[in-house]
């Protein structure tokens, strides 16, 4: 009996447990997957938590819930990886494997921005990355009377990178809602030069920024959080002050990565971008947010990348060559307030686009445009999630490399 082990089970782990426990035989492959922790989250509706649009109970459920028959659930702290024996190192036991899946996600670091955890910490700043740090934000944006809001981006690559300015689009919603717009005055400052990475999105972006009074202050590189005068300040020395500061911190691998001396400086493991083996050990395979690709780290992304990594699997214990066909596909979308949104589908090489999603001409969805559908489409994808995403169920009519049909590529942004 051999053994494939996963570790992590978050979205990408949860997802390729059920994919491989139907995909192994069973008489040849024992599937193990190891978690410490007893909840699962579901980590976009962390966006809308602070918003009380969604309550606890809609973004976290047991994690056991999802593992399939026939796969051994282990809920232990993981402490060191050892590649060389192919061997992993838990609280109180050693596990063996023949492959092994990374799937241990990133975390925010706050701890390094010098005074980012000082005493304002929850207090009047706040994150919205972490189930803890959205419901502290709910709570503070009960209670806020209004002042300088700042959302503030450390540095990429972050999950879901669109959030920031989501968070950003919801709160000036939340505000006029309550009929206190006018009371605050929100900045959204970034490390890039404009409002996202890719160059077309990011001129829909900024429009919606300046048709929604949203100032904007790019290439911002932070050095510091100044405390006691409530601003943050970058390496050059400019300041931008808060009332409120909602940041989302730098975001990094799993610490286990770096104790077991596997990743980069973020703790991300170097990946095959387009086959998702480590780039260091053929019996190792990297998904979701552990992977140092250059494509989104988003639910979308672990998605897509879940399917031709289950192939891979497959090809590899028989010995064959592996698909080199992950294209770095993503589709986002991105909540503008008012019950609207943007939808996005990008890969590695090509830039969103305008057209229609998922079929050609007919739609329903547009993308690079708002509308109420794009909206209800987010909302929806939270069932989408619980439901089919995590259980490994294919989602009708959405390829996981990028389908180029109804796109538009000549149209002027």
């Amino acid at each position: 009996m051999k053994n494939l082990l996963i570790l992590g089970a978050g979205t990408s782990g949860t997802m390729m447990a059920n994919h491989l426990v139907k995909k192994l035989p069973k008489k040849d492959w024992q599937i193990t997957i190891v978690d410490q922790y007893k909840t699962h989250y579901y980590q976009p509706g962390f966006l809308f938590l602070p918003f009380d649009t969604y309550t606890e109970d809609q973004v976290k459920k047991k994690g056991n819930k999802f593992i399939p028959k026939g796969v051994k659930y282990v809920q232990k702290k993981i402490e060191q990886i050892f590649p060389e024996a192919k061997k992993v190192k838990l609280e109180d036991e050693t596990l063996d494997y023949d492959i092994l899946i990374v799937a241990t996600g990133s975390k925010i670091a706050p701890d390094e921005t010098e005074g980012l955890l000082g005493p304002l910490w929850q207090k009047d700043i706040f994150d919205f990355y972490t189930f803890e740090g959205a419901l502290a934000l709910r709570n503070k944006l009960r209670e806020w009377e209004g002042g300088k809001l700042v959302v503030h981006l450390t540095e990429m690559p972050i999950k879901c990178p669109v959030a920031p300015l989501e968070f950003t689009f919801l709160a000036d919603s939340f505000f006029s809602k309550k009929g206190m717009r006018e009371k605050v005055e929100i900045t959204y400052v970034t490390p890039l030069s404009g409002a996202f990475t890719k160059p077309t999105c990011t001129k829909a972006l900024n429009y919606l920024l300046e048709e929604k009074n949203i100032k904007i202050e790019t290439d911002f590189a932070i050095e510091r959080v100044d405390n006691e005068n409530k601003a943050i300040i970058d390496y050059a020395d400019k300041e931008v002050p808060f009332d409120l500061l909602v940041t989302v911190p730098t975001n990094m691998g799993d610490e286990v990565i770096e104790r077991s001396g596997m990743g980069d400086d973020l703790n991300f493991i170097p990946t095959h971008k387009h086959t998702l083996q480590s780039k260091e050990h053929e019996n190792i395979f990297v998904i979701g947010d552990a992977t140092n690709v250059p494509a989104s780290k988003a639910g979308s992304v672990a998605h897509f990348q879940a399917e031709t990594l289950t192939d891979n699997i497959i090809l590899y214990t028989k010995g064959y060559k592996l698909k080199e066909e992950f294209d770095g596909h993503a589709n986002c979308f991105i909540e503008t307030g008012n019950n609207k949104a943007l939808l996005i589908d990008f890969n590695y090489d090509q830039e969103p686009v305008h057209g229609t999603f998922p079929f050609a001409k007919i739609g329903p969805l547009k993308l690079l445009k708002e509308s109420v559908f794009n909206h209800w489409g987010k909302l929806a994808f939270r069932w989408i999630y619980w439901n089919m995403l995590l259980k490994g169920i294919a989602i009708p009519f959405v390829s996981r490399n990028m389908s180029f049909k109804g796109k538009v590529f000549d149209i002027k942004a």
